[in-house]
């Protein structure tokens, strides 16, 4: 079979692989059908911050169908769709126990510590994929993980009833944010980005009010940053008006100076979001409410010989969708 693997750092191939065997006892067999290229995906194609026995096929956002169930599976069965759960986690740590599984003290992700999802046929352990409904457009299904990220990070900043809220980054993550937000939350929304087209994607998809982000200055308390930039981190934390929060839920590169006496003075919070929790059935509840515009975010379909080439035009700023997918079969 053909798949998409990651060697090193700015070593990504389409190879030819033999297909995974029968899954083994407490596994399942999946026909992928869709799969998301996350921002992740291409950090760690830039970076090699998460490689972890290389090569590795890569993806973790993706739908399939079950071929074959191992021993002891229930609940599963031959024809059932399914998405991935993204987490790789241990389950005996002090963070799995108390059902924190995104904070594991030895986590990993799928498609970096075990095969994903950029190739026609995988194998996961069955406690990492959830059903959703026969009918599920499978590439809508394909950006549950991402929905169930952003979801969490909604929970992690409360925002009051009718509070206005700031989303930096129309990225794939600040995107699905503001696509939530605006369909849970009654207050006004701002989006911005350096990406004319995602911002105006985005801000025609949720009804939010299109800025530069200077111009947000003073008038949130509120705000989701998904850009990982550390200056636009700092401008958030600076602009804030008091009693709000920011919650980070980009992936940053490099640090900033920050100055304590703004949170304290100001009364600001500060947290991070890192994946999620519980929030993967609740996205796959949604999904069919969503499935218009998550499809509307799509930026392309393509076969995973296209893969690199698309890594390359997000790299470059060059998507103007939100989200790339690859259809392995």
């Amino acid at each position: 079979m053909k798949a998409v693997r990651l060697h090193a750092a700015g070593d990504l191939r389409v190879e030819d692989l033999p297909e995974p065997g029968a899954p083994g006892p407490g596994e399942v067999s999946l026909k992928v059908l869709a799969a998301g290229i996350c921002g992740s995906d291409v950090h760690n194609f830039r970076t090699g911050q998460w490689l972890t026995g290389t090569p590795r096929v890569a993806g973790h956002e993706f739908s399939a169908e079950v071929v074959a169930v191992g021993g002891g599976v229930a609940g599963l069965a031959p024809g059932d769709r399914v998405v991935a759960d993204s987490r790789f986690w241990c389950g005996d740590c002090d963070a799995c126990r108390a059902g924190r599984r995104n904070l594991c003290r030895r986590l990993g992700f799928v498609g970096e510590v075990c095969d994903g999802g950029f190739a026609p046929f995988t194998v996961l352990p069955a406690r990492l994929v959830e059903k959703v409904p026969a009918g599920t457009d499978p590439v809508a299904a394909a950006m549950a993980e991402p929905l169930a990220v952003a979801l969490h990070a909604i929970r992690r900043l409360p925002v009051p009833a009718g509070a206005p809220v700031l989303v930096a980054g129309c990225g794939p993550i600040g995107g699905l944010v503001a696509l939530l937000v605006s369909r849970l939350h009654d207050g006004p929304l701002l989006v911005a980005d350096r990406n004319a087209a995602r911002l105006a994607l985005v801000a025609g998809e949720t009804g939010a009010e299109p800025i530069d982000l200077a111009d947000g200055a003073g008038r949130v308390r509120h705000a989701f940053d998904a850009t990982g930039s550390v200056a636009v981190v700092e401008a958030l934390v600076r602009g804030l008006g008091g009693g709000g929060g920011l919650c980070l839920v980009g992936i940053s590169h490099g640090a900033f100076p920050l100055d304590p006496n703004l949170l304290v003075e100001r009364e600001i919070a500060l947290v991070g979001s890192h994946a999620f929790t519980d929030e993967l059935p609740e996205v796959v509840a949604m999904l069919e409410g969503l499935s218009p515009a998550l499809r509307r975010f799509v930026d392309g379909e393509h076969g995973l010989d296209d893969a690199p080439a698309a890594y390359a035009r997000i790299i470059a700023g060059e998507a103007t969708g939100l989200k790339t997918i690859l259809r392995p079969v």
